[in-house]
């Protein structure tokens, strides 16, 4: 009865290892429909904050354009998701 019940031990740490490795690697891609969020909600100003501004960041799309903030924005702009290119 110890082997039925070490089988089981083993297969639902197999399982709660695979699906927690799953959320991970869903956690890791930003879907392209992931919705967008408002210039509020990430503090997004039309000025850049010191060296930092949209146009030299890894989400703007040119012309004015964010991946993740709805809206125009400027490429001179910058907000709290800036990422260095």
């Amino acid at each position: 009865m110890s082997n039925q019940s070490n089988s089981r031990t083993n297969r639902r740490e197999i399982l709660a290892l695979t699906l927690g490795a799953a959320a991970l690697l869903s956690l890791l891609e930003t879907p392209a429909y992931a919705a967008k969020v408002s210039k509020a909600s990430v503090r997004y100003q039309d000025s850049p904050k010191g060296g930092s501004e949209c146009s030299n960041c890894k989400l703007f799309v040119p012309p004015n354009a964010c991946k993740n903030v709805a809206g125009e924005i400027s490429p001179k702009g910058w907000c709290a998701l800036w990422v260095k290119v």
